[in-house]
């Protein structure tokens, strides 16, 4: 098969689909590959190290989408690559299209074949191809709250750590998953007071007994929300409905209940995010301020550490995207059940029933048993 990798053209978005040793395990495996020119330099990858791999440098993205069978990607295709993508093509990458009903449209329109990182999933629920973003953008929330905490960014001007005579920042993780437990993580090591609310009081359980002393793990209904969104410095939105909209927890009367200067960090923006204040921003315009909480709300967090995050992703995605290229979309999927939730779009037909709910296209959703 022939696998191409153009360059990420979000804002600020440093990462790439491929590193040189996953393109090498593609041609060990009988595959041709082709990287954009420069595609790998804001994580740290020269075009040199990918020829030695054994790959081609293409000058641009035009030719990559128009010869490639299989698109490997970081995020999402933005509008000006729509046209470019070619009716049977795979594109292997991070979609979120529950929170997109425009990329939606066109990946139906185009009739690509999606296979989205983030909703590959296995029996006991885990999301293996989003877990490495989940866990760097989770230890990023309290250091990026942190910082907009500072009263020159519009914050409190807290120190999370505190200083002796001075307690420190009272930090709210809401959902207590792999963003939410490496946020806790993050936060607890600055000496903050973290609390940690959800639903699943098993996920408590185990967050209770492997977490340091100053982490506090608390139910979540709505009694408990709004108190604790009350004594909050830093709040971390790390709910997760996979394939589906994130669940709006903080309406405006929540939010005019918190601190002056607090600040909200959205992780779930991708998924549309869980305050209906949020709205998506970039790395170079971060934060806004609603209700007087500042909001960062960075559609791709892991972006800003793209060489740590290159690798992490390619860690996880290159067993999958053997297999897809191996067997074709088809045959992967009939043979991995994870694949097969991972396949949102099929040549025309929506088949991830989350995105249908988020978009009212329930009755277009269907999976293609005869061809899968």
């Amino acid at each position: 098969m022939h696998i191409g990798c153009p360059a990420e053209i979000k804002n600020n978005e440093f990462r790439v689909g491929l590193t040189p040793a996953a393109a090498r395990a593609y041609i060990e495996a009988g595959h041709r590959v082709a990287i954009q020119e420069g595609a790998g330099l804001g994580s740290g990858i020269s075009d040199r190290e990918y020829s030695d791999a054994g790959a081609e440098i293409v000058q641009g993205p035009e030719t990559i989408w128009k010869e490639a069978e299989m698109i490997v990607k970081v995020k999402e295709p933005l509008a000006e690559e729509y046209p470019l993508m070619q009716p049977g093509q795979i594109i292997y990458t991070y979609f979120h299209l529950a929170a997109d009903q425009e990329l939606t449209q066109a990946c139906l329109e185009r009739e690509i074949i999606a296979i989205a990182y983030e909703t590959v999933q296995d029996k006991s629920g885990a999301l293996p191809l989003l877990k490495p973003m989940s866990e760097i953008a989770g230890r990023m929330a309290p250091l990026m709250g942190a910082y907009f905490l500072g009263k020159p960014f519009g914050g409190r001007g807290l120190l999370p750590t505190g200083v002796p005579g001075v307690l420190p920042a009272n930090v709210l993780i809401i959902g207590g998953g792999v963003v939410g437990s490496n946020a806790a993580k993050t936060a607890s090591g600055f000496g903050s007071r973290v609390t940690v609310l959800d639903i699943n009081v098993n996920t408590l359980e185990y967050l209770g007994d492997i977490m340091p002393a100053n982490v506090f793990t608390q139910f979540s209904n709505s009694q408990n929300l709004e108190e604790s969104l009350k004594q909050a410095d830093i709040v971390v939105g790390a709910v997760l409905v996979p394939g589906a909209k994130a669940p709006k927890l903080i309406n405006r009367d929540r939010l005019r209940s918190m601190k002056e200067g607090a600040v909200l960090v959205d992780v779930a923006i991708d998924q549309g995010g869980f305050a209906d204040t949020s709205r998506a921003t970039t790395h170079s315009d971060p934060v806004y301020q609603e209700e007087g909480v500042q909001h960062y709300c960075v559609a791709n967090m892991p972006g800003a550490y793209a060489r740590t995050s290159t690798y992490a992703l390619n860690n996880a995605t290159i067993h999958y995207g053997l297999e897809i290229a191996a067997k074709g979309a088809e045959g992967a999927c009939r043979e991995n059940a994870l694949l097969r939730q991972g396949l949102n779009v099929y040549k025309g037909t929506l088949t991830c029933p989350p995105v249908g709910e988020a978009f009212q296209m329930q009755n277009i959703c269907k999976l293609p048993e005869d061809v899968l």
